[in-house]
C-alpha cells in the first residue's frame, strides 16, 4: 500500500522485535525423537484405516507410522513421498483437524487422534535434511511438456513427470516459485523460509526448469505452449479477488487479504510492516483467519472477522476458528457489509444481520475501521484458457481440459477443495495421465 494513502491508525512498529519474533514462531515446534516414538505408539495400524481414505493423496499413514515406531523416519518419509511430493509443506499447513486425524480411530474413540500431522512432518524433515533426493528419474523419453504455475499442483505434476523421464518447464507470474505455499500460507504456520527450502529441495529429482515472471496470456499464449511442448498442464491458482461490491469497497485502506498476506510473507522485517489499529477482516475461510491473526500478531489492538454465515459453515475450520479466538480475534456471523464510510480512507464498515440463507434482518451495526480485509474468494483471470465451469477451468477424469493436449489442475480448476493437498493430487494423477497419454502418441 502506498504510504501516503494510510490512515493515521495503520503504522509500523507497534510491537518489539522480540514480540513479533516470538508471534511468528513455529506454530507446531516439530518433535524430538522420544516425543515421534510416544506419538506413533498410539497408532492402532488399522487394517482398513479411515485416516488414507481421508487423505486426499492416499498416503498409507499406519505405514510410515509404523517405520517411524521401528526407528526408520527415513523409510516412513518415502512411503509419505511417493504419494505427495510436497509433504513436508502439507505436514505444516493441512488441515489435519478435519481430514486423516478426524478420522483416526483414536479420535472417535477418545477425542484424541494420533498425531498424523506432526509425525508426517517428523519423517519428512529427517529425509529432506539428507543431501541427494529420494527419487531417480528415469530413462528420459524426449517428451516435454509446459507447466503453468509453481504451485503446488505445478511442482506435484512437474516432478513427478520428470521422475517418469519428461523434460519440464514450469513458468510462473510471480518472481518467486511456491504459488500459495510462498505467498499466501500465514507465516506461523511456515517459518524459516520453508517453502523456498522445499521447492530447491524438490528441483533435486532434475529434468525441471523454472521461469519466473512469465504469465499466461501476457507473456506466453496457450497456443504457443502447444506448439512448443507435447503437453501443458495449467496449475495457475486464481489471481483475482472478489470485491465486496458495497459502496465505498474502493476506499483508502480496503484491501485484499492475499495481497497483506504476500507482502508479509515477502518482508524482511516484519516491524516495519504497517498494520490498523481497528482491522476488520470480511470473509470466513483459511485467507482470513490467517489476516486476521497475523494482523494481531503485528500489534492490531482490535480485530473482528465478520462472516456472513453461521460458524458451522466457516470453510475455515473450528481449530482455525478457536486458534483466531486464542489470539484475540473476534469472530461476527451472520452479517454482510452494506457500506464503507470514510472521508477518502476507510473509517467505518457499515453491517447487516442476515440469516443463514442470507435474508436481511433490517438490523444494522457500525465496526470502526481503518484497515479493512476483503477475503472474500478468488476467481480465475484470464482470456486464454480453455472452457470454463463457473470461474474455474472445467476439467473431466485427471484433469483433462477441453483442449486436447491440456491438463488442469489446483485451484485454477473445477472439482475438489481448495487445499494444498488437494492440489498436490491432481496435479500428481495428472501427470500419470499425461505420461499414459504420451506413451501412445
Amino acid at each position: 500500500m502506498d504510504a501516503k494513502t494510510l490512515s493515521p491508525g495503520i503504522v509500523a512498529g507497534r510491537l518489539t522485535a522480540d514480540q513479533i519474533a516470538a508471534g511468528f514462531d513455529d506454530l507446531h515446534p516439530p518433535l524430538d525423537p522420544h516425543e515421534a516414538m510416544v506419538a506413533a505408539d498410539r497408532c492402532y495400524f488399522c487394517h482398513d484405516a479411515p485416516c488414507i481414505t481421508a487423505c486426499p493423496t492416499e498416503i498409507d499413514i499406519p505405514l510410515f507410522i509404523r517405520q517411524i515406531a521401528t526407528g526408520t523416519p527415513e523409510a516412513a518419509a518415502r512411503t509419505i513421498f511417493e504419494q505427495n511430493i510436497l509433504g513436508g509443506m502439507c505436514a505444516r499447513v493441512c488441515p489435519t483437524e478435519t481430514l486423516c486425524e478426524e478420522a483416526c480411530v483414536r479420535e472417535a474413540a477418545e477425542g484424541k487422534p494420533v498425531k498424523i500431522g506432526q509425525l508426517q512432518r517428523y519423517a519428512t524433515d529427517k529425509l529432506m535434511a539428507q543431501p541427494a533426493h529420494p527419487f531417480q528419474r528415469a530413462e528420459p523419453t524426449g517428451k516435454r511438456v509446459a507447466v503453468v504455475g509453481a504451485g503446488p499442483a505445478g511442482l506435484a505434476c512437474a516432478h513427478r513427470l520428470a521422475m517418469l523421464g519428461h523434460d519440464v518447464a514450469v513458468l510462473d507470474a510471480r518472481p518467486k516459485p511456491g504459488g500459495l505455499n510462498e505467498y499466501g500460507i500465514a507465516a506461523y504456520k511456515t517459518p524459516h523460509d520453508f517453502a523456498h527450502a522445499e521447492v530447491d529441495w524438490l528441483l533435486g529429482i532434475g529434468g525441471i526448469v523454472i521461469e519466473t515472471d512469465m504469465a499466461l496470456g501476457r507473456d506466453v499464449s496457450l497456443a504457443a505452449l502447444r506448439d512448443q511442448f507435447d503437453a501443458v498442464f495449467l496449475g495457475m491458482g486464481l489471481s483475482g479477488v472478489n470485491g465486496l461490491g458495497v459502496e465505498g469497497d474502493d476506499r483508502d485502506g480496503v484491501t485484499d487479504a492475499v495481497d497483506f498476506i504476500a507482502d508479509l510473507r515477502q518482508s524482511s522485517d516484519l516491524t516495519t510492516l504497517p498494520v490498523g489499529r481497528d482491522v476488520v477482516v470480511i470473509g470466513g475461510g483459511m485467507t482470513a483467519v490467517d489476516a486476521a491473526v497475523q494482523s494481531k500478531l503485528l500489534g492490531a489492538l482490535n480485530v473482528t472477522i465478520v462472516y456472513r454465515r453461521s460458524r458451522s459453515r466457516m470453510n475455515a475450520s473450528v481449530y482455525e476458528q478457536d486458534l483466531a479466538a486464542s489470539k484475540g480475534v473476534r469472530i461476527v456471523t451472520n452479517a454482510q457489509p452494506v457500506a464503507v464510510h470514510g472521508n477518502g480512507a476507510v473509517r467505518e464498515v457499515e453491517f447487516e444481520y442476515v440469516d443463514d440463507d442470507l435474508t436481511a434482518t433490517g438490523e444494522m451495526f457500525r465496526l470502526a475501521a481503518d484497515q479493512v480485509f476483503r477475503a472474500i474468494g478468488q476467481s480465475l483471470e484470464g482470456d486464454d484458457l480453455p472452457t470454463l465451469e463457473g470461474r474455474k477451468i472445467a476439467v473431466t477424469g485427471t484433469g483433462r481440459t477441453s483442449v486436447d493436449g491440456v491438463w488442469a489442475g489446483g485451484d485454477c480448476a473445477s472439482g475438489g477443495d481448495d487445499l494444498t493437498v488437494t492440489a498436490v493430487a491432481e496435479g500428481r494423477d495428472a501427470a500419470m495421465d499425461i505420461h499414459a497419454t504420451l506413451g501412445t502418441r
